[in-house]
């Protein structure tokens, strides 16, 4: 069975929301899953007086701990249409694991989520993904066998570079299920990728 790792970074809650579902598609696959976070960079007043949600249950991720995995799906929410600087400060961390190769051939993925609909979600995306081709890893996106991306009756997130929710100016909207399911669809089609390439 494949070992894959759910990487999250949130500050409200909607990524680690679309990781917990992304997990579920990897071991509906038959997958071996972990979700863990990455560290908070934040000053905790900084952080309370913000309202960010400090009550994550996933263990705090190690950059060495990328290295055990078949297959790496990373998700944050978009700063002003680009990764989060706690994500970049741990990807910037994986400078060892480059040099070493450790990353070459594993599979990877990407999500994310934004305040609206033009939020920076594709150019976050491309900005996760380009660091897994750097790493030397396979990329999975959300293809269009997930016809929920197609949707044209509802507000909704999706891209083929990966799944995406949209959380509203204020952060009261909640992944729809429609969103959910393409980020299980993403997670299994990783974990079924990395069962090809490593069964």
């Amino acid at each position: 069975m494949p070992k894959v790792l759910v990487l999250y970074y949130s500050s409200y809650g909607h990524i680690e929301t679309m990781a917990q579902a992304v997990a579920d598609g990897a071991r509906q696959a038959g997958a071996t899953v972990d979700i863990k976070r990455v560290p908070e960079t934040a000053p905790l007043e900084v952080a309370k007086a913000a309202h960010f949600k400090l009550d994550q249950a996933a263990p705090v991720a190690k950059v060495e701990d990328l290295a055990n995995y078949d297959a790496i799906i990373i998700g944050t929410g978009t700063r002003f249409g680009r990764v989060s600087s706690q994500m970049a400060s741990f990807l910037d961390q994986a400078g060892g694991l480059w040099a070493r190769g450790a990353l070459n051939g594993k599979v990877g993925g990407a999500f994310t989520s934004s305040a609206t609909q033009h939020g920076g979600q594709e150019t976050t995306l491309f900005s996760l993904i380009t660091n897994l081709l750097h790493f030397g890893m396979v990329v999975v996106g959300l293809p269009y066998s997930f016809q929920g991306q197609m949707r044209l009756d509802e507000v909704t997130g999706g891209s083929p570079y990966g799944a995406t929710t949209i959380a509203g100016g204020d952060g009261s909207r909640q992944p729809s299920e429609n969103e959910l399911a393409g980020a299980r669809h993403q997670g299994e089609l990783i974990a079924k990728t990395a069962q090809r390439l490593f069964g």
